[in-house]
């Protein structure tokens, strides 16, 4: 809607700047933006550590054959 201008005129007509709008969406864009890397990061820990825990229990098993 905000591409289009769609009810833009009312917000302008109350006193706002079309560039409010503009900078109001670059700072949406930026916070999804850190979000994404956030949650990129965390699945990537999440895979090291369910790794890290499949190493550890082979590791267990061999120790408990070689007994």
């Amino acid at each position: 809607m905000f591409r289009r201008k769609a009810f833009l005129h009312w917000y302008t007509g109350e006193g706002m700047d079309e560039m409010e709008f503009t900078e109001a969406e670059s700072n949406m864009n930026d916070l999804v933006s850190e979000y994404q890397q956030y949650q990129k990061k965390r699945q990537l820990l999440c895979i090291q550590e369910a790794t890290a825990d499949d190493e550890g229990e082979f590791d267990d098993q061999e120790h408990d054959v070689d007994e």
